[in-house]
């Protein structure tokens, strides 16, 4: 991967100093000359993406190769539903799970598997998980895209934590995608995470 493709990948609101971050027009003008590029990615380089952009024998373009969005969304969500595990296992109504099946398909199975995570987490964790679930399952028809935005949300999380110690430069590309903001607390161990990342790095290998 180039850095004009990069670049183009990453949330606008990463640039500039505000909120909103660069003007549009002048961000696309960035964008189209070598001069604005290098000074884009100096200013992503000696901030949010300092490991990402570090010189490397292999360079981002590795990286980026084997985690393309579509490959990091599909990784997001399932940490998403391994972390939430502890409430979709307590969620024993027939309507609630049948709904809950539908959305998930066959990563509701990695909820269910004890032998990736036996989803013991102390009791105030687990009122908060079953509370936001309830929540979901409350939206009506809103339930599917707003399942999928809880768990997205909280996989980004667990990523983020285990990947600044172990795979910073991930940690990086899997901030960059998204504007920036506040994440929810991580809660997943080590093992199973890595149970979950390894499979999907496993995907990218053999694609």
């Amino acid at each position: 991967m180039t850095l004009e493709a990069l670049l183009a990948e990453v949330d606008p609101r990463w640039h500039g100093a505000s909120e909103a971050g660069l003007d549009d027009a002048l961000l696309q003008r960035a964008h189209m000359s070598r001069l604005g590029r290098r000074l884009l990615a100096g200013a992503l380089a000696d901030g949010p993406a300092a490991s990402l952009l570090a010189p490397s024998p292999e360079g981002f373009s590795g990286l980026i190769a084997r985690w393309p969005l579509a490959r990091l969304t599909a990784l997001h969500r399932d940490l998403g539903v391994l972390a939430y595990a502890p409430a979709i296992r307590a969620e024993v109504g027939r309507d609630a799970v049948k709904r809950i099946k539908a959305v998930l398909g066959s990563s509701y199975l990695l909820a269910l598997d004890r032998s990736v995570w036996d989803a013991k987490v102390d009791a105030s964790l687990q009122s908060t998980l079953v509370a936001t679930l309830a929540t979901v399952l409350a939206s009506g028809d809103a339930f599917g895209p707003r399942l999928f935005e809880v768990l997205e949300l909280q996989g980004r999380a667990e990523l983020q934590t285990w990947a600044r110690q172990r795979e910073p430069a991930l940690a990086d590309w899997a901030q960059l995608v998204y504007p920036p903001g506040q994440l929810p607390s991580a809660h997943l161990p080590e093992k199973p995470l890595l149970v979950v990342h390894t499979h999907h790095q496993n995907r990218a290998v053999a694609a």
